[in-house]
């Protein structure tokens, strides 16, 4: 029989109070309360960015029963392509043997239908029925009534139902149709016909929502299935047409993306419990019409019509950890080795592979004023977006200009001491510390305070690095981590106005990294570890004593910028990510969040 200690490596701990930072899945015993607990990390749903399509399309037909389980087929111009997706890659598969767009799809990955559609739009209606068996495509019983834009439900491809869809252009209908897995039959009928409509179920137990019907452009109306009739029951909080939708039964479901009567895309997300639609995260990106498939807690939405270029594929989790990293807006211009300086919803970023100035606003970067000079890898300082201050760096050469920021433009100001890249900083625009660095062929320990008007050599760090991260709140109170020379450090180094003092390392070297932060809060993400992998989205949290491992970026990256005003929200910006090259892509972190339970022994 397995025991704690075979499987945990430990006993179960004795504590006079809840210990600070337990690990998951243990279990220890609290003498105060005398009773054993446990901690878990609170979830929630959220949308994260997944694996790209191998060619980019809309308008097609999808099954699978969660977001790592995925097929997809057809598109426009008569699409034959299949595409199946594991949660991370998609792989071209055996085609359709008829192209169409518009089509239905429904079942597993591996047991699937592609049911109507069009193959000349807006004429030319299929009822084609074809079956995939995880390897081929099988032709086999038209629909009794062809339909494009319908609504579909069913577990595998030997039980389904299609419901709504158009007939003909302009012409909606509420036919219902029932699949035994070699035929269709027509069943009891929706209560209101419509196109463009979200559905999710079983055979028996399905949900149709949303859509279009002929006597408005858009509809919020729900509708279930029990095996015999389908009722209205209460409706979606945004009305929409042409929405993707996710779910096991009549019970569960999720209805995301979409458009309404003023031609907007919509990023709405909702979830149905059973009796009502309740609005959750929205979709990472507007999308209208997308493709979609899996269940109400692990769902993916596949390409579609966006206000800008093509959205990709999207994916839905309600395991993801409350205070993990999720995606925020997308810079204008890639770009890595640059400096940045704020808080997550007013963050300033500039320089490195570019001139260009980029301003946050916690949702969307805009492109502000660029600096006088380019150059890389340089130190940043600033409270916010409207007041900042850039120096050192390699333009090349190595360089001691500094420049400073009033929320317009770019001013040259007094130069640094000494001349170096890779460097930290720290502070603000009128009380800053620019930390460490390098020069061609080795690391330095030099330290110099900013007052707003001249550069002062001050105490050296007790150990000479570079591409290191450094924040906090002054020329007075300061905080570096990590980085290196010809070895890569963990060390920690904290500043009082006078000296630096050692403090407890991190739990990983790195190099090349970013983070955000003051002197007793701090976060510290991506950079190069010195073994495999080359590049890191590892995270940790300091809380002025100690070094705490937390969520992973999505994404690993090196030479990123970072901004953030404490450990509980943070701002990874850019980075080099490997072939091909930077990333545009921005993260935003929220700290988590866990609950404590009592075990009960009686």
């Amino acid at each position: 029989m397995a025991t704690y200690l075979g499987t945990h490596g430990s006993r179960i701990q004795n504590y006079t109070t809840d210990p600070d930072n337990p690990n998951t899945g243990e279990v220890w015993y609290n003498a105060t309360d005398n009773v054993l607990k446990f901690q878990y990390t609170n979830t929630t749903g959220a949308w994260s960015t997944g694996g790209n399509l191998n060619t980019n399309r809309d308008q097609m037909g999808a099954a699978g029963t969660s977001n790592t389980a995925a097929l997809t087929y057809g598109g426009p111009s008569q699409e034959t392509l299949t595409e199946s997706y594991n949660g991370s890659n998609w792989t071209e598969v055996n085609d359709l043997n008829t192209g169409r767009s518009l089509l239905m799809g429904t079942g597993a990955q591996t047991s699937a239908l592609a049911i109507g559609g069009t193959s000349t739009i807006p004429s030319e209606l299929q009822g084609f029925t074809e079956i995939y068996n995880g390897t081929n495509w099988t032709e086999s019983g038209d629909q009794t009534t062809a339909t494009r834009s319908g609504g579909a439900s069913g577990a595998d491809s030997t039980a389904a139902l299609v419901f709504g869809g158009s007939i003909s252009p302009g012409a909606v209908t509420a036919t219902n149709q029932s699949w035994n897995g070699s035929s269709w039959t027509e069943i009891g009928d929706l209560n209101t016909g419509r196109t463009n409509i979200g559905g999710a179920g079983t055979q028996t137990s399905a949900l149709a929502f949303g859509g279009r019907d002929p006597s408005a452009p858009d509809t919020a109306k729900t509708e279930s299935w029990n095996g015999s009739n389908w009722t209205e029951v209460n409706d979606l909080n945004t009305q929409r047409r042409q929405i993707g939708g996710a779910g096991a039964d009549s019970t569960t479901a999720l209805a995301f993306g979409g458009e309404n009567s003023s031609n907007t895309y919509l990023a709405n997300t909702e979830n149905w419990n059973g009796t009502n639609w309740t609005e959750v995260n929205d979709l990472l990106t507007a999308i209208n019409g997308p493709t979609s498939a899996g269940n109400a807690n692990s769902a993916i939405s596949i390409t579609g019509a966006t206000a800008s270029p093509p959205a990709g594929v999207q994916e839905w989790s309600t395991s993801v950890p409350v205070g993990a990293w999720a995606t925020g807006g997308s810079m204008n211009t890639t770009r890595s080795q640059g400096a940045s300086n704020g808080p997550q919803t007013a963050a300033l970023v500039y320089g490195g592979d570019t001139v260009n100035t980029e301003s946050y606003n916690g949702t969307n970067w805009t492109e502000v004023n660029n600096l006088n000079t380019q150059r890389r890898i340089m130190g940043g300082a600033g409270a916010d977006n409207t007041s900042a201050l850039a120096f050192g760096g390699n333009v090349p050469p190595v360089t001691t200009a500094t420049e400073l920021w009033n929320g317009t433009n770019w001013t040259s100001v007094n130069s640094m001491n000494t001349a170096r890249y890779g460097l930290g900083g720290s502070g603000t625009q009128t009380s800053a510390l620019g930390i460490g660095g390098g020069v061609p062929g080795s690391a330095i320990a030099n330290n110099e305070s900013w007052n707003g008007t001249n550069w002062t050599e001050v105490g050296d760090l007790n150990t000479a690095r570079t591409y290191l991260a450094g924040d906090g709140a002054s020329n007075t109170s300061a905080i570096v981590a990590g980085g290196g020379d010809t070895t890569t450090y963990a060390n920690t180094e904290t500043w009082n106005g006078s000296n630096w003092t050692e403090v407890n390392d991190m739990n990983t070297a790195t190099k090349e990294l970013a983070g955000g932060g003051v002197i007793d809060s701090m976060l510290v993400f991506g950079g190069s570890p010195p073994s495999s992998p080359s590049y890191s989205a590892r995270t940790e949290t300091w809380n002025g004593s100690s070094w705490m491992e937390t969520n992973d970026l999505n994404t690993a990256r090196a030479f990123l910028n970072g901004a953030g005003a404490n450990n509980s929200l943070g701002l990874a910006i850019g980075g080099y990510v490997g072939p091909p090259g930077n990333t545009a892509a921005t993260e935003e972190f929220t700290k988590p969040s866990f609950t404590t339970k009592t075990i009960d022994t009686d």
